[in-house]
């Protein structure tokens, strides 16, 4: 008679992805206190932004500064949102362990968590996008200008989640996750924040024009008072890539390191 004992089967690459995504966006209602802050604190500084610059600006060629901070907010909005807080969770449990010796996909554990995190930064913006509409700021490119404007703000914080992932799987350490968000302060004040290129002097025009975030706020700009510029829309999808391609190959790198080391 043949043996009848049942084996567990990999369930597959999606449905791995999907479990580990699933899980991920039914703990996000559970946790305001991690979402709460990095939507009021975008909110904050562009109404302070706006309030106490807006006649300076008009000196350096910027007509309309609330459409000219709103892609600012959306970046301050979505960079450094992961769940990489709750991973380090997982790993201190001894959670993240048991799913290494699961036939789970190892890929699916890092990837079910970004699609979960793309789905929150894109949930993130749509307030400050309202907020922006009620201020005044309308989309020279209508509806299909929003739905790219959000596609764009969501890529970008998706490719800036690799570096917190990367933290979290080399350290298993909350504090080093925590403080991840500090790597994103020289591309947020060193770039076109609150003037445009051609106002900036000195080593802050240099700096800035080889900062990927002032390629990010061009593109998403031109999608506001610009225009359908493909070279900008472009550029600013180059400068996401060349994100994402460091910091997803440092998160699954790490990955890899702490799946070798069990």
């Amino acid at each position: 008679m043949n043996d009848l004992a049942i084996k567990a089967k990999p369930a597959g690459f999606f449905s791995d992805l999907w479990t580990v995504a699933a899980r991920a966006l039914r703990a996000i209602p559970k946790e305001p206190e991690s979402i709460i802050p990095a939507l009021i604190i975008p909110l904050f500084f562009f109404i302070v932004n706006v309030g106490s610059l807006s006649e300076i600006s008009k000196y350096a060629g910027v007509d309309d500064f609330i459409a000219f901070q709103l892609p600012v907010a959306i970046v301050f909005a979505v960079t450094g949102i992961s769940r990489a807080s709750a991973l380090v969770t997982d790993i201190k449990s001894g959670y993240f362990d048991r799913l290494l010796i699961s036939p789970v996909k190892r890929t699916a554990l890092l990837l079910g968590l970004m699609i979960a995190d793309l789905a929150l930064v894109i949930a993130l913006s749509i307030p400050v996008i309202i907020l922006g509409a009620l201020l005044g700021v309308e989309f020279v490119t209508g509806l299909a200008g929003i739905l790219m404007f959000l596609a764009l703000a969501g890529l970008w914080g998706l490719a800036f989640t690799g570096f917190p992932y990367a933290i979290a799987l080399k350290t298993g350490n909350p504090a080093a996750v925590n403080s991840s968000f500090l790597l994103f302060f020289p591309f947020a004040f060193l770039t076109t924040s609150f003037l445009p290129l051609d106002a900036l002097t000195g080593w802050l025009r240099t700096v800035a024009q080889f900062n990927p975030v002032t390629y990010l706020l061009d593109g998403l700009r031109s999608l506001i008072y610009g225009g359908w510029q493909w070279d900008k829309l472009g550029l600013a999808l180059l400068a996401i890539f060349a994100v994402l391609t460091v910091s997803f190959t440092m998160a699954f790198l790490a990955l890899r390191g702490r799946v070798t080391s069990r």
